[in-house]
């Protein structure tokens, strides 16, 4: 990496509604946690533009400085989301709670428990945005691929646990992951217990030996 001599230049400000200046960043973040919150929990159809505006306190013209357009802010969204919710949540928690590769895969379901039973669950946004744009929708894709990179983590600890077929056990636990997110967000709090016995016995049809 090159260092250059010259002074760094000052970091740009925008004018909040109540005429403060505001970092760029600032403005950015604000605008991303009003984004979470509302793309979270009702979609990305039911939220429009104006109410993100109104409910981040910018001008239009600094909301449409850092988005180009609504979908560009549901990709920042999701970019986020998968660093809070699979990264930061899911994987390093289970991580944390198990001592072995197995044990930390069927962790991720004793976190799941913990998450279904919160007032404030949400489901996977991941899912709900895919079923709501489509596949052949940019944030579908973008869903989608974010999903893979879930099933991406599950393979790796498949393979550090030495189960048969990684690529194909991720896809089965997947299909338990998903289903109890979607269980539990039908009313079946238990949902994470009942994947949890089922993924124990996908993870016995996968050892080696």
């Amino acid at each position: 990496m090159s260092l250059s001599t010259n002074p760094a230049p000052k970091a740009s400000t925008l004018e909040g509604p109540s005429g403060d200046a505001l970092p760029a960043t600032g403005v950015r973040g604000r605008i991303l946690d009003v984004a979470y919150e509302l793309f979270s929990r009702r979609g990305v159809r039911d939220v429009g533009v104006n109410e993100l505006i109104s409910r981040s306190g910018v001008a239009k013209a600094s909301f449409y400085r850092h988005f180009a357009s609504k979908d560009e802010l549901v990709l920042a969204f999701l970019e986020r989301r998968d660093q809070q919710w699979t990264v930061d949540m899911i994987v390093s928690e289970a991580r944390r709670r198990g001592d072995t590769a197995e044990s930390q895969l069927l962790s991720i379901f004793d976190v799941f428990a913990d998450w279904f039973a919160r007032d404030d669950f949400e489901a996977c946004s991941f899912i709900n945005i895919l079923l709501e744009m489509g596949a052949g929708h940019p944030l579908g894709q973008a869903s989608i691929d974010y999903l893979a990179k879930i099933r991406g983590h599950v393979q790796q600890l498949a393979e550090e646990a030495g189960l048969r077929d990684p690529e194909g056990f991720s896809r089965s636990w997947h299909i338990l992951m998903k289903g109890s997110i979607v269980s539990a967000a039908e009313g079946d709090r238990a949902a994470a217990g009942r994947a949890r016995e089922m993924a124990g016995w996908l993870i016995s049809s996968h050892r080696r030996g």
